[in-house]
């Protein structure tokens, strides 16, 4: 039996979605009527593989001519089925030796079609792929459609969604497909009264079926359509934003999201892309992230977290009431099929105390924090420590609180002729901190006014300045990179990379070893 395409190996983990997989997958979501997640497309479409397969083996079966394997000897006039060929009949007019020293001996047979087609072909031809055989399909794995989808469905998903997006015909929301001339049409009237429903909300979060239930809108046709059309209806409008958690949708009025959650806040804009090459620094980033999960350290190594992690807050997210969102710490958080911005729920380990949260996927921050920072007293080097919540929409976070008690900890404020200074002072401090990050700022407006005062100012020169404060709060006059890296973010937003490339690049500064620092003597 000739091995059919479905054996060939890697035929799965090679899988490409052809013209004639999405017509059949079209004409599936037409026939059924009803929106389905790629998931249930992949089972389908796996299934449908198979069954073409097995049908073209049964034809093979079928035919009474012997079928063309290589490896065969054929004689002048015998007749030969090619099941790969359409017409698939053929006859041997000719035969002739090979010439090719590196295939050995065999012969060069020519066939003729019963279109009247002329095709040349190998014949005892010892060692060729085509000569592989199989039993039955039974015995195969590769027609084992349980096998194929939990070993294969994220590939194939992948390679199946490309070609699903860039398909006019189909719609997507929420992981949900559906033929867009399916879809039942939702008037302008409907959606200004789901944005009513919305605002009365105090702008949702809120379900699809909630919004149904007060717009009365008709829903004679299959309800799951109904609630598919409406989602994309409402995706469509730039009023409305789906917030939800994969696999669940929701919907919030976008101009009555937090003002943070529409737009970025000035802190969290960082510095243009810097001409260096930041996986150089990988390695010795890693002597100083403890604590340190930065958002814009995009080449993190690290792809996910434990269930649980230990973040230090620089300055620019203490003042945003944000999180990072690093790659690592971005697998703590609620992720969705499209959405940008996600609404889940934040729960206050010590008290149980639930408030929303937001993850800005594009921008790689969590929002919702603001509050809580002052309800717990954290400071800029405040510890706070993230878990997965029990089920999915949930993330668990506390500060360790401690006792309060007055420690000796760096104080950021600015002198007398408006430039920024650091000094030694006892605060009282309620939170576990990283003693390198920890920057208590008592006046916060002050420090706006410095941050707008050093928007512009070349970092070749600003580092040396802070680096100086830095340094004078010791005897020996060192500085630590990860000091430097929080201290500098209370002025201006930069990566721990950035940081160890301008303490490289700056003349007047050198290396110590261990990551310490000092002007150079």
């Amino acid at each position: 039996m000739v091995l059919p395409n479905i054996s060939k190996a890697k035929y799965w983990e090679n899988f490409e979605a052809t013209d004639e997989d999405i017509e059949f997958l079209y004409n599936k979501l037409f026939e059924l009527e009803t929106p389905l997640k790629t998931n249930d497309l992949v089972k389908l479409l796996i299934k449908e593989r198979i069954r073409i397969e097995k049908e073209k083996i049964e034809k093979i079966n079928s035919l009474k001519d012997d079928i063309y394997l290589p490896k065969d000897d054929y004689e002048v006039g015998q007749r030969i089925s090619f099941p790969a060929f359409n017409p698939s009949q053929g006859k041997v007019i000719a035969k002739r030796p090979g010439n090719n020293p590196q295939l050995g001996s065999f012969s060069v047979l020519e066939i003729e079609f019963l279109n009247g087609e002329k095709k040349l072909f190998a014949s005892s031809l010892a060692h060729h792929e085509l000569n592989d055989t199989i039993i039955s399909p039974e015995d195969d794995s590769a027609f084992d459609f349980d096998n194929t989808f939990t070993t294969y469905r994220r590939s194939i998903a992948n390679a199946l969604t490309a070609q699903l997006e860039n398909n006019e015909d189909l719609v997507q929301i929420a992981g949900y497909w559906f033929p867009r001339s399916l879809l039942v049409d939702i008037g302008a009237g409907y959606l200004n009264l789901a944005e009513a429903v919305l605002e009365v909300a105090d702008g949702g979060p809120l379900t699809t079926q909630s919004i149904l239930g007060q717009i009365d809108l008709p829903s004679d046709s299959n309800p799951v359509l109904t609630e598919f059309s409406l989602n994309y209806a409402l995706q469509e409008d730039q009023r409305f934003d789906e917030v939800g958690i994969a696999g669940e949708t929701l919907w919030f009025l976008h101009r009555l999201e937090p003002e943070f959650v529409r737009s970025v806040p000035e802190y969290l804009k960082s510095e243009p892309h810097a001409d260096y090459d930041s996986s150089y620094y990988k390695a010795k980033l890693a002597q100083i992230n403890a604590d340190v999960f930065d958002d814009l350290e995009t080449e993190d190594d690290v792809e996910e977290c434990f269930s649980e992690v230990t973040v230090g807050i620089i300055y620019p997210h203490w003042r945003a009431g944000t999180l990072p969102l690093s790659n690592c710490l971005e697998s703590l958080f609620p992720t969705a099929y499209e959405a940008p911005r996600i609404r889940f729920t934040f729960i206050d380990s010590e008290t149980g105390e639930r408030f929303p949260g937001w993850v800005i996927r594009q921008y790689r921050y969590v929002y919702g924090l603001i509050d809580w920072y002052k309800k717990n007293d954290v400071v800029p080097g405040s510890l706070i420590h993230i878990k997965q919540g029990k089920i999915p929409g949930e993330v668990s976070l506390s500060i360790g609180k401690k006792r309060p008690t007055r420690e000796w900890v760096r104080t950021g404020s600015t002198d007398a002729e408006g430039k920024i200074t650091f000094k030694m002072l006892k605060q009282l401090i309620s939170t576990e901190f990283d003693e390198r990050m920890i920057i208590v700022i008592p006046e916060p407006d002050e420090f706006d006014q410095l941050w707008k005062k050093y928007k512009d100012y070349p970092l070749l020169k600003l580092v040396p300045i802070i680096f100086r404060e830095l340094a004078k709060l010791n005897p020996q006059g060192r500085v630590h990179a990860k000091e430097l890296y929080s201290a500098i973010n209370c002025v201006r937003r930069i990566s721990p990379s950035h940081t160890l490339h301008l303490l490289e690049t700056i003349d007047e500064i050198e290396h110590l070893g261990d990551m310490y620092f000092r002007i150079k003597i």
